[in-house]
């Protein structure tokens, strides 16, 4: 058996595999809720019923797909340019780190004002936490995999002796946990006397500013070149090196959005449990989203309904609420697999 390249897939193989992969990962759900002994249409209600079904629900999903819209456009971004950026969650605690530390007194500058420069420091320190990698890959052939992958580790080791140390909260009763941020740092709400904050729509901002870059910009096509072939566009004069670098400073900036919106407009403070895998979840939804920067907020909000209702329907029925992340393993799993057969056919060899 042999894989042979399809020149041109058409709108059947292109759109038809990822929905069989969608329906695919709907069937593995309902055999993981029979497996569980629940009944698998109860299961799925409740999910729905728990992450859209009332006012609460819905913005609780709304704010759990904040953060996942800026990873998912972080993994977007770097994938598309054949940078395999693994590490969003090393950059979403650069971000929520530089965040506090100019969020709680430091800089003493108006509300106004100082809302965007934090987030704009923390954005860069983010993107400076993946110029390492990628500056590896292009000077010594570093796979960036690994780099990136290890950075998650270095990062939270970070963050705790940070937590234990320097930024502890002398009024944290001992919980390694930093000091508040000043109410000129943090987020407002949207809806009085609820969770949900400005970070939802200045990431839906981001999701159409990152569609304009990679489709009304000479960046975007250069990304997309260098995606498809580093070694013609380098052929056709393209500064290969010069493209992944902004390509990884825009995906670092964006994963450590997701750090600054979760401390200036949820948690107020970091912990070492802010992020419950955010980084690596954002893999998920570029991939769902086929990489399309629109198609991330639609993910998003997919993905994290998955695992708001999941939550809900566990304390409902007692169905352990894992099965949410082995239903995301499974997406993941089949629209790989889908995008790999929409480009491919097997043939006899």
């Amino acid at each position: 058996m042999r894989l042979e390249p399809i020149a041109d897939p058409g709108l059947g193989r292109t759109f038809g595999y990822p929905a069989a992969a969608l329906a695919a990962t709907v069937i593995f759900a309902m055999t993981l809720a029979l497996v569980a002994g629940a009944e698998p249409l109860a299961v799925l209600g409740l999910m729905i019923k728990g992450a859209a079904g009332s006012k609460f629900a819905l913005l609780e999903t709304l704010n759990r797909a904040t953060p996942l819209i800026f990873t998912g456009l972080a993994v977007a971004v770097a994938f598309r340019a054949k940078l395999w950026n693994i590490g969003a969650e090393a950059q979403l605690y650069a971000g929520a780190v530089v965040t506090v530390l100019l969020g709680t007194g430091t800089l003493a500058l108006p509300g106004p004002l100082l809302l965007p420069v934090v987030a704009l420091a923390a954005a860069a320190f983010g993107a400076l936490v993946l110029l390492g990698p990628a500056t590896l890959k292009l000077r010594f052939g570093v796979d960036e995999v690994v780099t990136t992958l290890l950075f998650n580790f270095i990062m939270l080791l970070f963050v705790s002796y940070l937590l234990e140390g320097p930024m502890k909260d002398p009024a944290g009763m001992g919980w390694p946990k930093s000091a508040k941020l000043i109410p000129e740092a943090r987020l407002p709400r949207i809806l009085e006397g609820l969770r949900l904050h400005w970070g939802f729509l200045l990431a839906l901002i981001a999701a159409v500013g990152v569609w304009v870059v990679q489709t009304r910009t000479t960046l975007g096509y250069e990304m997309r070149a260098v995606g498809l072939n580093p070694v013609a566009a380098r052929f056709a004069g393209l500064p290969v090196g010069r493209i992944m670098i902004k390509t990884a400073l825009l995906s670092g900036g964006l994963a450590a959005l997701a750090g600054w919106s979760e401390v200036a407009g949820l948690k107020g403070s970091l912990t070492l449990d802010l992020s419950p895998g955010f980084g690596y979840t954002g893999i998920i939804v570029a991939m769902l989203a086929l990489l399309n920067p629109l198609g991330v907020v639609v993910s998003a909000l997919f993905v994290a309904g998955v695992f708001v209702g999941a939550d809900s329907m566990s304390r409902a029925i007692g169905v352990p609420s894992y099965i949410a992340d082995a239903l995301m393993a499974a997406a993941l799993l089949f629209m790989v697999l889908a995008l790999l057969l929409a480009r491919v056919r097997v043939r006899r060899g």
